[in-house]
């Protein structure tokens, strides 16, 4: 059967009935083997969703762009962004700001997902970069602020490092969509970003991730390589192996003979 990008509606439709794959996708490449694979939604870079090859190489993952509230700059500011990338090819797009910005993008019927948990982008107010909601007081702040997306306009939300009772409980209370990065699998899609699945990350590894491929260690071979070629390329220039003959243009003996002359007069 011909696989077809999913709608708003489509993914709604789609709630308590399974979960759905989704990754963080940085570069073309990445985004086709999303494609080829079956990933069903990706988050990308605002570069790569507006890039003029984005679709041709990704024509049925559902796309989500975004920037924090950091980048935005005022509600307007938010709202003229997410309709430039929208029309390049967007599907959704992410604000972590506050609920008057969610609300003032989605009433223009863009499809806006929100961030609650561990939002890197807010981690000083939950104590840093750890776990949100872990006490029963939290849990229902959390699922209030779910809510108040779901209020404000927002379709979905992260929800990023929250135990797996809190989030399966909100998600089972609210019609929103739950993509769910570290939260377990009571919610409606699983996040994670390519850069952990195929280790290439050599920074600090979540909890949540899962490492199924080691391209750092291809990397670094190629890298090896490279610096090998490099100095062979050298050592051949020094001892005069290279350039060979099959490397040069040469002239006719006869044409040769014609510049030397006219040299010589």
């Amino acid at each position: 059967m011909t696989r077809i990008k999913p709608t708003i509606a489509d993914l709604r439709a789609r709630k308590g009935k399974g979960q759905l794959t989704m990754l963080r996708v940085m570069s073309l490449e990445e985004a086709a083997a999303a494609e080829a694979a079956g990933i069903d939604i990706v988050s990308v870079p605002a570069d790569l969703v507006t890039h003029p090859r984005y679709r041709e190489v990704a024509p049925t993952l559902f796309s989500m762009t975004g920037q924090t509230h950091l980048e935005a700059g005022t509600r307007d500011d938010y709202l003229r962004w997410a309709c430039k990338v929208m029309l390049a090819g967007a599907d959704a797009v992410y604000c972590s700001g506050g609920l008057g910005t969610v609300e003032h993008v989605a009433r223009e019927h863009i499809p806006v997902v929100g961030h609650v948990g561990l939002v890197p982008s807010r981690a000083t107010w939950t104590g840093g970069m750890k776990a949100v909601a872990k006490t029963a007081q939290g849990a229902l702040a959390l699922l209030e602020e779910v809510r108040a997306y779901e209020a404000a306009g927002a379709f979905a939300v992260e929800i990023e490092v929250v135990p797996t009772e809190v989030a399966s409980e909100i998600s089972r209370r609210v019609g929103l969509l739950l993509w769910s990065m570290g939260a377990g699998p009571g919610c409606d899609a699983q996040y994670l970003f390519a850069e952990d699945i195929l280790g290439t990350n050599r920074g600090h590894m979540p909890r949540h991730s899962k490492v199924y491929r080691n391209f750092a260690a291809e990397y670094d071979r190629l890298q090896s390589e490279r610096i090998a070629a490099f100095r062979e390329f050298i050592a051949d220039v020094a001892s005069s192996a290279y350039p060979e003959d099959k490397h040069l243009v040469k002239m006719s003996p006869q044409e040769l003979a014609a510049f030397q002359a006219a040299l010589n007069r």
